[in-house]
């Protein structure tokens, strides 16, 4: 049972990610505190409401992705790159070139708090060229520092820099609860979705493992065509009685695997 749930939770994590690279799937937000990137607090609301619920946050993400639309050639991606070199000179840049595509990947200054990294890659195969940005935010402790980076100036200044429209955008956060558990996953599950005030859609739910797809007014995303506006997954491990239990909640979809 322990086996498949990971299997399952890895392929989950690892399908989203491929159709959101490729752009097979279109994701939409919509409302949220900024304007102009929705979507963008979804962190901070996920964040409240699991140390809301006592659990021990140790990994988190943002993820904001998208296709960077007019160009006809790997040359001009390249020069869209060398633009954004100039507006951060102080991050460490790296070109790969390989028969498949063209990338290079920026990284910020080393901080305590957390790490970014920027990404663009553009294909050799195709006309014209398909060329995405990615800009990623990770980190282990949530704390008050975490979360006010989120909401200054300086980060939202990378999103104007960095994206020509309204990225789409994935939040997760992982955590654990205690040494022991004191109630059974699904009452866990059930739980976590009255205070997300999610409805459940679909779930796979195991012994020890439990993952819970949902739509909650309380994140702005959705993956277009889904059922229901599927917007929340969570997953909760247990690794046996008296051991810690790992929970993990993402916006649209889970991208931390565990």
């Amino acid at each position: 049972m322990k086996r498949k749930g990971k299997i399952f939770l890895g392929v989950t994590a690892i399908i989203g990610f491929i159709l959101v690279v490729i752009g097979n799937q279109t994701i939409e937000a919509q409302g949220g505190n900024d304007s102009s990137f929705p979507g963008a607090q979804d962190l901070a609301k996920i964040g409240a409401v699991l140390q809301g619920e006592d659990i021990l946050l140790n990994e988190w993400s943002f993820y904001a992705r998208e296709q960077i639309s007019g160009m006809k050639s790997v040359q001009e991606v390249q020069e869209y790159a060398e633009v954004l070199q100039q507006k951060f000179p102080d991050w460490s840049w790296k070109v790969t070139n390989t028969s498949q595509k063209w990338e290079v990947t920026a990284i910020s200054p080393t901080s305590i708090y957390h790490n970014e990294k920027l990404q663009i890659m553009a294909t050799h195969t195709k006309q014209p060229v398909q060329a995405y940005i990615i800009y990623s935010v990770s980190g282990e402790e949530w704390s008050k520092r975490s979360e006010t980076f989120f909401t200054t100036v300086q980060f939202k200044n990378r999103l104007f820099d960095i994206f020509q429209g309204n990225p789409t955008i994935f939040s997760c956060m992982k955590g654990v609860v205690g040494d022991k558990i004191e109630q059974a996953l699904p009452i866990t599950v059930r739980n976590l979705l009255s205070v997300f005030h999610a409805d459940e859609i679909e779930a796979l739910k195991e012994e020890t493992f439990m993952s819970v797809s949902a739509q909650s007014p309380m994140v702005t995303g959705s993956i277009e065509n889904q059922k229901d506006n599927m917007n929340l997954q969570i997953g909760i491990r247990s690794e046996g009685l008296g051991t810690k239990t790992t929970i993990v909640v993402g916006t649209p979809i889970i991208t931390i695997e565990y």
